[in-house]
């Protein structure tokens, strides 16, 4: 009998999360994540799966976000036909997260076929539809915190919180091996672990003694001062302040999933004790509206779920539907603030707000989210002068701020001890869910705690790892690759382009005279045509 895992997500990237466990004929993943990012990386949302969807048997599901569950309609319309494992919470999410992500699927697609066809190229498709999104649902199981369940003949898998967002879990799975040693093989997939300070989830736990710990390392690089719920109002109030003086506009991209609704209670309730302006506040997002109900109608699993209900009733938050309430907004005159998705700026109204606030001066955009590579809220906040939006050139004028304080993820030595004291861990810590970075920053830190640096891993995209291997340097072994590492969890040519179309605008702007700028042009002409001689 052998025993493998194969990485088909969250390999040097925070995004994509996807695990397949094949144990003897059992095969089954653990979520079926969207990779967000470059546009190299998400072409692979668009490509064909690196396993066979009608193989799989069952899927566990550790939360709702896009980037953990996000193809799941595209694993069913290819043929996926078992049950998936997740709490109730996440199922409720996701009955407006995943038709959410189908309209936006669809959206795009159409937007983009109208360009297309004034170019010339052909038509492309959605990677699934609303339809796709509702078949998916149809195929969830609801389990509860901490209760075996049993999916397959040799398989048991329990659901652990995670303190990540609401549903949210660690996945610990035991698997028999078929041998006399070790009979029984336990693994735990850590999910999104959360931050020491969070509004609405208690502590993180899951069980000691495992075989394997597969755990994420968004943040294993950085370290937070230490925090409190008041001494984070605190910042965010100082925030606020500042931006919203001389009739500013502060802009919160957000996660619509959690982080959203934290940050609405915390400046509703600085709003109501007049520590902030009160100011309107548009919660800017379909999504984030439907999820804000799903959170109201699970308060009493929530910390304080009471005063979430009440702060969501305040006159001061108002919700725009449709577009064309959306759009209202601009017509606001005075300080107000806006809280859209998507929380890196790579969909959704955002984009939209930005277009028409990044070359305000008195406009502000803070951050309160991770912001992954090749995104235009990374972007942002590596403070260019301008950016392209919608194929517009807009130059940035705006305060572009970064709050770190409503990040989902545990920090460095939040991971490092949350891993420590799941130990003993005896054969491998598989360390996945971030960016290069992010990774060596943790293998360091548990480095540091006396850890077996031998038997921590840091997989490539699609790399295999068998796990009944005795020598960790045979454990993970070659696999074909979707995308070679130098392309994951990097900015990529479509970057590079927008970037030096940008400076090359800027520099006919500043040119002298058109010789010059004949000039200019005349130099890329040759530099192009020595490219092709």
């Amino acid at each position: 009998m052998s025993i493998s895992l194969s990485v088909h997500g969250a390999a040097q990237t925070v995004t994509g999360s996807c695990y397949l466990l094949q144990s003897g004929r059992t095969r089954f993943l653990i979520d079926c994540g969207m990779f967000q990012g470059s546009k190299t990386l998400k072409a692979l949302n668009y490509g064909d799966f690196p396993f066979k969807p009608d193989d799989i048997d069952f899927v566990l599901l550790t939360h709702a976000h896009i980037d953990h569950s996000g193809l799941i309609p595209k694993l069913v319309k290819k043929g996926f036909a078992g049950p998936i494992y997740a709490t109730h919470g996440t199922i409720d999410l996701l009955t407006c997260m995943l038709p959410d992500s189908a309209h936006i699927q669809e959206t795009e697609v159409d937007q983009l076929n109208k360009r297309n066809a004034r170019r010339g190229r052909p038509e492309v498709t959605p990677i699934y539809t609303l339809e796709d999104a509702e078949a998916a649902l149809r195929t969830f199981s609801p389990v509860a915190y901490d209760e075996w369940i049993e999916p397959a003949e040799g398989v048991r898998a329990r659901f652990w919180n995670a303190g990540h967002i609401l549903g949210s879990s660690s996945i610990e799975i035991e698997l028999m091996t078929g041998i006399e040693s070790p009979r029984t093989m336990r693994l735990l997939f850590s999910g999104d672990i959360g931050p020491e300070v969070t509004s609405f989830h208690p502590t993180p736990d899951s069980p000691r003694n495992l075989d394997y710990l597969i755990c994420e390392a968004t943040y294993g690089a950085r370290e937070r001062p230490a925090m409190t719920l008041a001494s984070r109002r605190d910042l965010l109030a100082a925030e606020a302040n500042e931006a919203l003086k001389g009739k500013g506009v502060l802009i919160v991209p957000s996660f619509a999933v959690e982080r959203t609704q934290e940050l609405l209670s915390d400046l509703l309730a600085l709003a109501h004790e007049r520590r902030i302006p009160q100011v309107p506040i548009f919660l800017d997002s379909p999504l984030a509206i439907r999820a804000t109900e799903v959170f109201v109608d699970h308060a009493r699993e929530l910390e304080d779920g009471d005063a979430f209900r009440h702060a969501m009733r305040s006159p001061l938050l108002r919700t725009t539907e449709s577009v064309q309430e959306s759009m209202m907004i601009e017509r606001i005159e005075g300080s107000h603030i806006i809280v859209a998705a998507s929380g890196m700026c790579d969909a959704g109204r955002i984009r939209h707000h930005l277009k028409n606030h990044l070359w305000r001066n008195n406009a502000t955009v803070l951050m309160v989210g991770y912001q992954a590579e090749g995104t235009l809220g990374r972007i942002l906040q590596n403070g260019v002068r301008a950016v392209r939006i919608q194929g517009e050139e807009v130059k940035v004028n705006a305060s572009i701020r970064t709050l770190d304080i409503y990040s989902g993820h545990a920090d460095g030595p939040g991971l490092a001890s949350w891993v420590e004291e799941r130990g003993p861990v005896s054969r491998g810590i598989i360390l996945v869910h971030g960016e290069k970075e992010g990774i060596a920053g943790l293998d360091e830190r548990l480095a540091d705690r006396g850890l077996d640096g031998e038997r921590i891993f840091a997989p490539e995209l699609d790399a295999v790892f068998d796990l009944l291997a005795e020598s960790p340097a045979t454990r993970e072994r070659p696999a074909p690759r979707r995308l070679q590492p130098e392309f994951v969890g990097h900015q990529d040519w479509h970057n590079d382009l927008s970037r030096l179309w940008l400076d090359l605008e800027e520099e006919l702007d500043q040119a002298a005279d058109d010789k010059a700028r004949r000039v200019i042009l005349r130099r890329i002409r040759r530099a192009l045509e020595n490219e092709h001689d």
